[in-house]
């Protein structure tokens, strides 16, 4: 079946049928399953697969947001959409990593923009294109493939770029800089002076409150503030089977 398998669930029927009808007309969209409440979403949910959960928030017994904890304890838990007259509940909903956070009365327009969000959020991420970075040294400029950098280092107003062939270059870049530029080509933050990709982590090393990781042959320090993060970024990624974003 090519299209999303949509669950609708929300406990007052003229809004379950309204989502249902306005789901149910877009060309995205292969099948509605209406729902009128969480325990009835569990029972639906042992009994088929569906790519997606539109869910209101306030319902009698578990709530949405509820609902929405016990769906992302699944092994593959589905993108949820929350649809709502509430806006309090926004910033909840997003900490839960719900895909969307629609205000009733639905628009059909931003509903269009929800699907399109769902449809966004399933498809595989694109890898980061690859960049060559100038580097200078005696006078030569040099061109480093960013692929080949293990780990970047702060010193002061300028970096220090470590590469797998054991070579190191300063660039006049702030560290600060250079994370929220490679960010998306999977370099992480792990120290307040270090940037590692992740791509060259092979090992992550705890022994009495003290964290690292390997890079090749060399160790580097992860804080106690970023460790938590890095173990995430780096489940992720293997989970993905790609670069953690």
């Amino acid at each position: 079946m090519s299209g999303l398998r949509v669950l609708v669930v929300d406990d007052e029927r003229p809004a379950l049928d309204e989502l249902t009808y306005l789901l149910d007309a877009d060309p995205r969209v292969a099948e509605v399953v209406a729902c009128p409440s969480a325990t009835d979403t569990l029972r639906i949910l042992r009994e088929r697969e569906v790519d997606c959960v539109f869910l209101d928030i306030q319902m009698p017994g578990l709530s949405g947001l509820e609902l929405a904890e016990v769906l992302g304890r699944f092994k593959q838990p589905p993108p949820v959409v929350f649809v709502t007259a509430h806006e309090q509940h926004a910033v909840e909903a997003f900490d839960l990593r719900a895909v969307d956070y629609v205000l009733k009365p639905v628009r059909p327009e931003r509903l269009a923009e929800a699907v399109r969000r769902v449809l966004a959020a399933g498809a595989p991420p694109e890898p980061a294109p690859d960049t060559q970075v100038a580097v200078e040294r005696g006078g030569v400029t040099r061109f480093v493939d960013r692929g080949e950098i293990t780990h970047v280092e702060a010193q002061g107003d300028y970096a220090r770029l470590h590469t797998a062939a054991g070579d190191a270059y300063l660039v006049r870049v702030p560290l600060t800089t250079l994370e929220e530029q490679w960010a998306e080509a999977g370099f992480h933050r792990i120290h307040r002076s270090l940037l590692v990709a992740l791509a060259h982590v092979t090992e992550v090393r705890s022994d009495a409150g003290r964290t690292t990781v390997m890079v090749g042959d060399t160790e580097l320090p992860v804080s106690r503030r970023h460790s938590r993060a890095l173990r995430d970024v780096l489940v992720r990624r293997a989970r993905a089977g790609g670069p953690a974003r």
